[in-house]
């Protein structure tokens, strides 16, 4: 199972120094990959249920910093040599897919075949609209984009002719190393299911229980039979809140919140549904603190799954 690192790309911790400190740090350490998440501009109103939260409210306020998830991997391909470098998730309709497969492309290039792209269709109907798609017709607008980038990529010579999007031959070089960039989707309705399973290398399932992660592999599994792809096939990620405790948390905890052995045992079970990667996200008070966090995770905790 390999882990991953949320980089540091909202809040008063979003710098250059921390982020390259700490990407620094993550590699050193023997984290197999980092990850930004993806927000362009944030309304000072959002009416929008924010799909990750009890209360459905956003918890970051507009004037927050939010870095720009392709133009942070940029900057930590720099400074690393060996982890993957991922997007979780950028939201397709932020970006026109061109633009999208050409910074990907290049990312993936200067990164030496790097890049893991975590796509979505997004939740908040405001930026979405903001940027110019129809929020409504986001998901099929997503799947041709994704049509796009995966032509874009695999050839000198990309052409398309679609219901949002028209043009002739172009090239976008260079492309990446090897012709194409992995795509793990991310969502968990039966839409997202269904796209994962005819457009994706992967599912990547945000905070979901342990429950609900078997659920959704079960889901997953039918949609395979029904789309005639084997399962095998796909890569199963999870992103997921860590909070370590000196003691244990009660039985409504969240997955990867509670004491070492409580995380152990999530871990365990994520591991048994064949999950590859797991994401980890957590508090962002300081840089001390948050690498202090993943120090414990890589000593304390990762070796006890080999064990």
């Amino acid at each position: 199972m390999d882990f991953g690192c949320h980089l540091p790309v909202f809040g008063p911790i979003a710098t250059r120094d921390n982020v390259l400190a700490f990407a620094r740090r993550m590699e050193a350490l023997g984290y197999d990959s980092l990850w930004a998440s993806d927000h362009v501009a944030l309304p000072h109103t959002i009416r929008s249920r924010y799909p990750y939260s009890e209360t459905g409210q956003f918890p970051l306020p507009a004037d927050a910093n939010f870095l720009e998830p392709l133009t942070t991997l940029a900057l930590v391909a720099g400074v690393t040599e060996r982890v993957r470098l991922g997007t979780t998730i950028l939201v397709l309709p932020h970006r026109h897919p061109v633009l999208a497969a050409k910074m990907l492309a290049t990312l993936d290039h200067l990164s030496d075949g790097r890049v893991i792209l975590g796509a979505g269709v997004g939740w908040m109907r405001e930026e979405i609209e903001l940027l110019g798609a129809p929020f409504d017709g986001r998901g099929a607008w997503s799947d041709e984009a994704i049509r796009i980038m995966r032509a874009c990529w695999a050839t000198e010579r990309a052409s398309h002719h679609g219901r949002f999007f028209s043009f002739n031959e172009i090239g976008i070089a260079p492309l990446p190393v090897r012709r194409a960039i992995p795509v793990w989707i991310g969502g968990h309705t039966p839409s997202a299911l269904k796209r994962v399973v005819a457009l994706g290398d992967g599912w990547h399932a945000a905070f979901p229980s342990v429950e609900a992660l078997e659920k959704g592999i079960a889901l997953l599994r039918e949609e395979c039979t029904r789309q005639g792809r084997r399962f095998e096939e796909l890569t199963l990620s999870v992103r997921a809140g860590l909070s370590i405790r000196p003691t244990p948390a009660g039985p409504d905890r969240k997955p990867l919140q509670g004491s070492p052995e409580q995380i152990v045992s999530d871990l365990r079970r994520y591991r048994d549904l064949g999950v590859h990667t797991v994401l980890f996200e957590t508090r962002l008070r300081d840089l001390e603190d948050t690498v202090g966090i993943y120090e414990t995770l890589a000593r304390d905790i990762r070796p006890r799954l080999s064990a």
